[in-house]
C-alpha cells in the first residue's frame, strides 16, 4: 500500500457528496480517516472531517489540507458508519450527521483560539438520591429478564429488548444489574433518559453502583466539564455514559450495552438538522456493535410494541410491582360537574384542593403537573374574537407574568402586550387558558404557608437549576413542585403521596 495523497472530507453544509483535498507532504503520517482538518471551502476556511483517503485522483488541480487539528481521529469507524447511515436514513448530508456527533466544545477545544480561552469553573454536582451500592435481589420477572439480556451480552450478538414493566416493577434494577455485567466483561455501556432533569437521579443512583465508571453528557454541563468527560470516556477511564440523546454518540470503546429509558418520549426527536430519533439510532449503533438493547418503558410506543409482537424485538414483561405492592388510587373528576355546582371557574378540582390541604398538614409533599409553560396560554378580544398570535409561525402567543411578555413557544418570538385590540381597537382584551405560572400563583394565593416550587424550561434555563430544585424537593424544603413534563417520569420521592394534573388527582 502506498501512501495516501488525497482526503475525502465533509463539512457541515447541507450538500451530500465529499469533497477531494490534496495531502501536502508534511501531514500525510498525520492525516487518518476520523481526523479532524482545516480546509478552504469556498472563500472560508471551515472544519472538515475526514471519511476517506485515497492514492489517486482524477482532478488535476486541487486545493490542499491547510492542517490538522487534532493528532488522534475524533471519531472511530464505528461512529463515521453511524453518521452515513443517519445522513441516509434522515436525508441530511454526512457532514451535518458528523457534527451532530461532536460535541461543540469538543470542536472548539480543536481549533487554535478555543485553547487559549481561560478554563472555565467546574461544575459542582448536587448528589441528592441515596443508592445501594449492591445489587438488589432480583425478583422471579427480573430475573427471566437478566437472563436473556445477559446471554446476548455473552455471545456478543445483537439483540433488542422491549423492558415492558408498570411503574415500580424494577426496570433500573435490571439496567443496572445488565450493566454490571457487561463491566464484569470490561465492556461499556450507554444510557439514554429522555429529560435533562433525570440525569441527576440516574447518575446519583449509577454512581452509587459503579462510582468513577461513570460519565455524564448533557447540554447543560459546563464547556470544561464536557470536554473532561468527553476524554474519559475516551481514554477508557470511563465505561458507562449517561445522558440525553447526544450520548448515543460517546466515543465508548467496545460496546455491550445500549438502554433507552422511557423509550417512548419524544424528547428523544432531535428538532433541529439532522432531525433523528435517539431511539432509532441507539438500536443502529448497537448493531453496529454488536451490542443488546433494553428499550425500558410501561407505556411502550406503538412502534416499539409491533416490533416485539411480531418478533423483530424481544418482549419481556414485568408485571409486578417489586413487594407486591399496590398500584396508586387514581381518581377522575369531571371539572364540567365542579362548574355546575361551584358557579366559578376554578384551577384545582374540590378533590384535589383537600387532598393537598390533607398532605401539607400531614408533612408530606404534592407534584402537580401541568404540560404548559407560561401564565396564560392565550389572548383575545372578547369583542371581535381576535387572537393575538406570532407574526412568524401564526400560533396563539403565550403571556409570561414574570417577563411580562407575550412568547411564542416555537420560533421565541416576543412582544409586549396590547392594551387594546389590535383589530377592532376595544378595550376588552382577556387573558385565557392555564399555565405553570398561573398554578403557582394560585397554590400561593390558596396555601400561603406552603414552600412552592416551579420547575419549567423557564424556571430552569440557568446551568444548575434542576439539581438545585430537584435537591430541594429532596431535602423537604418544598412542599408544592409544579412544573410541566420534567417532572412527570422517573422522579422517585418517598414523600409524595399526592399527584396531579389538570385532569385527575392521583
Amino acid at each position: 500500500m502506498g501512501i495516501k495523497k488525497y482526503a475525502e472530507i465533509v463539512v457541515n453544509r447541507p450538500i451530500e457528496r465529499p469533497f477531494t483535498y490534496s495531502i501536502p507532504g508534511g501531514l500525510r503520517e498525520k492525516v487518518r480517516v476520523g481526523s479532524p482538518v482545516e480546509v478552504s471551502f469556498g472563500n472560508r476556511v471551515v472544519t472538515g472531517y475526514v471519511v476517506g483517503l485515497s492514492l489517486r485522483c482524477k482532478v488535476k488541480i486541487i486545493k490542499p489540507v491547510i492542517r490538522v487539528l487534532d493528532a488522534a481521529p475524533v471519531m472511530d469507524k464505528e461512529i463515521l458508519q453511524l453518521t452515513r447511515w443517519i445522513s441516509r436514513y434522515y436525508y441530511s448530508s454526512w457532514g451535518q450527521a458528523i457534527s451532530a456527533a461532536v460535541p461543540a466544545v469538543v470542536k472548539r477545544a480543536l481549533k487554535p483560539e478555543g485553547r487559549r480561552k481561560k478554563k472555565e469553573r467546574e461544575d459542582k454536582e448536587i448528589e441528592f438520591i441515596d443508592g445501594s451500592d449492591k445489587d438488589l435481589l432480583p425478583t422471579a420477572e427480573q430475573r427471566h429478564a437478566l437472563d436473556s439480556i445477559k446471554e446476548s451480552i455473552d455471545r456478543q450478538t445483537h439483540r433488542v429488548f422491549l423492558l415492558h414493566g408498570v411503574t415500580g416493577s424494577g426496570k433500573t434494577e435490571v439496567y443496572i444489574q445488565a450493566i454490571a455485567h457487561a463491566l464484569a466483561l470490561n465492556r461499556s455501556s450507554i444510557v439514554l433518559v429522555p429529560e435533562i432533569s433525570l440525569t441527576p437521579q440516574t447518575v446519583a443512583r449509577f454512581k452509587a453502583r459503579f462510582k468513577d465508571k461513570i460519565a455524564v453528557l448533557h447540554s447543560r454541563l459546563l464547556g470544561s466539564r464536557r470536554a473532561s468527560e468527553w476524554q474519559r470516556i475516551t481514554s477508557g477511564e470511563a465505561q458507562i455514559v449517561v445522558g440525553a440523546r447526544s450520548a448515543i454518540f460517546a466515543p465508548v470503546r467496545d460496546l455491550a450495552l445500549v438502554v433507552v429509558d422511557e423509550e417512548h418520549e419524544t424528547s428523544y426527536k432531535q428538532d433541529n438538522l439532522p432531525r433523528y430519533n435517539a431511539r432509532e439510532v441507539a438500536i443502529k449503533r448497537a448493531e453496529l456493535s454488536n451490542s443488546a438493547v433494553i428499550l425500558g418503558s410501561a407505556t411502550p410506543s406503538l412502534e416499539s410494541f409491533y416490533a416485539a409482537s411480531s418478533g423483530r424485538y424481544t418482549l419481556i414483561e414485568l408485571s409486578k410491582r417489586v413487594d407486591s405492592r399496590l398500584l396508586p388510587e387514581v381518581k377522575v373528576v369531571d371539572m364540567r360537574e365542579e362548574l355546575g355546582q361551584r358557579r366559578k371557574v376554578h384551577i384545582f378540582s374540590q378533590s384535589l384542593r383537600i387532598g393537598i390541604e390533607k398532605d401539607l398538614s400531614e408533612g408530606k409533599q404534592v407534584i402537580l403537573f401541568l404540560n404548559r409553560r407560561g401564565f396564560s396560554t392565550f389572548i383575545s378580544c372578547r369583542k371581535c374574537g381576535y387572537v393575538l398570535t406570532c407574526k412568524r409561525c401564526n400560533v396563539s402567543l403565550t403571556y409570561h407574568f414574570y417577563t411580562k411578555k407575550l412568547s411564542c413557544h416555537h420560533c421565541n418570538y416576543k412582544m409586549d402586550p396590547p392594551d387594546i385590540c389590535p383589530k377592532c381597537n376595544s378595550s376588552y382584551l382577556r387573558y385565557w387558558g392555564i399555565g405553570t405560572e398561573k398554578v403557582e400563583s394560585e397554590l400561593a394565593r390558596l396555601f400561603p404557608n406552603a414552600r412552592i416550587s416551579r420547575m419549567d424550561s423557564d424556571a430552569t434555563c440557568k446551568r444548575g437549576t434542576h439539581e438545585r430544585i430537584l435537591a430541594g424537593f429532596k431535602g423537604h424544603k418544598i412542599d408544592i413542585l409544579v412544573g410541566t413534563q420534567m417532572i412527570a417520569k422517573g422522579l422517585d420521592f418517598p414523600r409524595v403521596t399526592l399527584v396531579g394534573d389538570r385532569k385527575s388527582v392521583v
